[in-house]
């Protein structure tokens, strides 16, 4: 069976349906027994879908002002600051390199035009927000180790987004210890993200004011992404957890958060 190095070269023609019979069949074998090239693969099959399927929005589609400045403002911190990325420190970190990829580029290549495909797909709308998942685990509470009381994130919330919640009870009931809460970026405005972990692992709660949307369960990136609205609010719990275990999360997110 190949090593995740020897698999390297055979992950986009795989995605691409361009490899041959005898590679595709290694492949396939060694994805049974790998999770995290599993992963990486549905990341790739991701932004593959995106692009090919919206290929005609990139040319005819319009960002709205204020995402276009904030694209400039981006571009202008990256010219002027030589970017250095540190050497990887182990194979595991390297591993998770292609998601952070990945996430990277649904951001990248579809911010001209998510804006309007979230409002209509909702694995558009699960792919940029498990970005957002990775970013705000990866890199903003990696680097800052957030850790905020129920009370201050109840507070913040009703401050950000007049939203008077309350957080579910005993979350450790239900295995779960809360992380904090941040405003992220989505559209034209912003997003409520509440951080938890689950036994370790990273999950996310994000609200949506002022939509609604079928319920469903979108498979993205590696991650199960449960959407379900209440009232004039959609929310999104993200987790890269069997799909029993998210739903026993989000039956006890829905029983407190409202």
């Amino acid at each position: 069976m190949k090593a995740c190095t020897q698999l390297d070269p055979l992950v986009t023609p795989y995605v691409d349906g361009e490899i041959a019979a005898a590679d595709r069949q290694a492949v396939d074998q060694h994805l049974r027994v790998c999770p995290p090239c599993q992963a990486r693969v549905a990341a790739e099959r991701t932004i593959r879908d995106l692009v090919r399927a919206k290929k005609a929005a990139l040319n005819s589609g319009h960002a709205p002002v204020g995402l276009r400045a904030r694209c400039a403002a981006l571009d202008a911190l990256a010219t002027s600051r030589p970017i250095v990325l540190p050497p990887p420190r182990s194979t595991w970190r390297a591993r998770l390199t292609p998601l952070a990829l990945a996430a990277s580029l649904v951001l990248i290549v579809g911010g001209a035009f998510l804006y309007r495909l979230t409002e209509r797909s909702s694995r558009v709308l699960a792919a940029e927000l498990t970005a957002d998942h990775l970013k705000c685990f990866g890199v903003i509470n990696g680097v800052l180790g957030t850790h905020d009381e129920p009370a201050a994130v109840e507070r913040s919330m009703a401050s950000r987004f007049d939203w008077h919640m309350r957080l579910p009870e005993q979350p450790d009931r239900a295995g779960l210890r809360l992380v904090g809460a941040r405003p992220c970026l989505y559209g034209e405005g912003r997003v409520a993200h509440i951080m938890y972990r689950h036994n370790g692992r990273p999950v996310s709660v994000f609200m949506l004011p002022k939509t609604t949307r079928p319920e469903e369960i979108v498979e993205v990136m590696g991650h199960e992404a449960a959407i379900w609205s209440a009232g004039d609010r959609t929310f999104v719990l993200i987790a890269r957890e069997p799909p029993a275990e998210v739903a026993q999360m989000v039956s006890f997110v829905q029983a407190g958060l409202r």
